[in-house]
């Protein structure tokens, strides 16, 4: 009841940088229309001034959004999400839009234990099984990554990735097995991602 439609729409720059000068206003306008009434959501919000206030396209897109925010503030919400630093720097981009925003929320990156828990899930969900051994190597990782955390730490993108580089070592195993059992199909062991492993130091 706080909108008058609460449909969700979904952006990134792409979506609100065109590629000639005087475009991108239309393209934002376009895209407010559309959310109007809902929830406009902007994805790595800070693409929109990568380039270091000199990207003039980017400017013209931050006038048109912050007069958005203004004009249909009682019916329109609007999300901007991204990595905190180059948050702050979006912000700093523009005099008038940090006041626009009346709630920020920053989100602790994921424990061991949780991104543990992350790759189980994904794991259950398509039939998959962890063994007990590569549950240890895992769990060694996980804590070796949180540890020492990097700027580009990827959180569950981080884990999603690390599903699908071990369910193709896993496939490509199994495939040598001349007759695999139900339990070779479904379970993913150490040697998994040992291969994993072994592949980056390669690279």
């Amino acid at each position: 009841g706080l909108l008058s439609k609460g449909h969700f729409v979904e952006v990134s720059r792409t979506d609100l940088i065109a590629g000639y000068q005087g475009q991108t206003a239309l393209k934002v306008k376009k895209v407010i229309e559309k959310a109007k009434g809902g929830v406009l959501f902007i994805d790595e919000a800070y693409s929109i001034t990568e380039n270091d206030h000199s990207d003039s396209y980017g400017r013209e897109c931050l006038t048109e959004l912050t007069k958005a925010l203004e004009d249909y503030r009682d019916d329109l919400v609007v999300i901007v999400a991204g990595y905190t630093e180059p948050m702050k720097k979006f912000f700093e981009s523009n005099p008038g839009l940090k006041s626009r925003f009346n709630t920020f929320i920053e989100f602790q990156d994921y424990s061991a234990d949780e991104l543990e828990e992350i790759l189980i899930g994904m794991c259950q969900s398509n039939d998959y099984e962890l063994s007990d051994d590569v549950k240890e190597c895992l769990k060694e990782y996980f804590n070796k990554i949180v540890n020492s955390k990097e700027d580009n730490f990827a959180n569950g993108r981080m884990v999603r990735n690390l599903y699908e580089d071990l369910v193709m070592n896993h496939a490509r195993r199994v495939f040598e097995i001349e007759t695999p059992t139900k339990a070779d199909l479904k379970t993913i062991i150490d040697e998994d991602f040992i291969l994993l492993n072994s592949e980056k130091e390669d690279n």
